[in-house]
């Protein structure tokens, strides 16, 4: 009955076991990992909103190409609506309607490659132009086990896995930092691909899927002791725990009056 006892202690212990998969990067080799981690640029894609201003030596010969200047005498003093003006939205065709220009494609392009493009178009126009291209709406979702979750409006283009993460205020205790799915929809193939993601492998820094995209989707999965208790409507759970504290306390009595 002894050996009963302590097989009990024995299981209760091990059940209880701490949790693991608490750290990022635990297996690693970390230094030489992260500098074979590579950023290649955001690529345009449909529904983009993007800001593009025109300079140029001559400020009267820019006017035409910048749409906060087009529209200027028809908007009253408020510079904060003039900035919208120069936000171009890319078409299901891929195109933006470039003033002068006409249509321009450009899905697919970086930044730096339509920088290129519309920089040549408009030499036939102007001495040396110059862009700045800025893509407004690089936005990602992250769900799940988080502390913070919802759509998050990164600062920057380039932003990696856990950058995002510490958007949402970091994962909870309860989420599985071994299982983080990412949703991605390709314009190629027009459908949404899932990725299951270990951040606690410092190799993440080599993944294609380490720096986001406009649009991804993150959602941490709970780890099993939450995914456990929270299965309160299984009946087995409660049943299961009323034996092992009726076990327990049989076990303790016949010790008791055994010795």
């Amino acid at each position: 009955m002894k050996n009963l006892f302590f097989l009990i202690v024995f299981f209760l212990i091990v059940s209880c076991k701490p949790k693991e998969n608490m750290i990022y990067m635990s297996n690693h080799n970390f230094e030489q990992e992260t500098s074979q981690a590579r950023y290649t640029g955001l690529k345009i894609k449909e529904g983009d909103v993007l800001e593009i201003v025109v300079s140029a030596f001559d400020e009267n010969a820019i006017k035409p190409f910048n749409l906060s200047t087009i529209n200027s005498t028809n908007l009253p003093d408020d510079n904060s609506k003039s900035v919208r003006l120069n936000q171009y939205t890319v078409s299901t065709e891929g195109f933006i309607n470039f003033p002068v220009l006409g249509k321009v494609f450009c899905m697919g392009m970086t930044k730096q490659q339509l920088n290129e493009d519309l920089q040549q178009r408009l030499k036939i126009y102007l001495t040396d132009p110059i862009l700045d291209i800025r893509l407004v709406n690089l936005n990602i979702s992250i769900l799940g086990e988080v502390r913070s979750p919802g759509v998050k409006t990164a600062a920057t283009e380039r932003i990696n896995l856990f950058q995002a993460i510490a958007l949402a205020g970091d994962m909870t205790d309860a989420g599985d930092r071994t299982r983080v799915k990412l949703l991605r929809y390709s314009d190629e193939t027009k459908k949404d691909s899932v990725i299951t993601l270990d951040l606690s492998e410092s190799s993440i820094v080599n993944s294609p899927y380490y720096y986001l995209q406009q649009n991804d989707i993150l959602y941490v999965e709970p780890d099993k002791n939450k995914q456990i208790a929270a299965n309160s409507t299984n009946p087995n759970k409660a049943l299961f725990w009323q034996l092992m504290t009726v076990a327990i306390s049989v076990a303790a009595l016949v010790i008791r009056f055994t010795r």
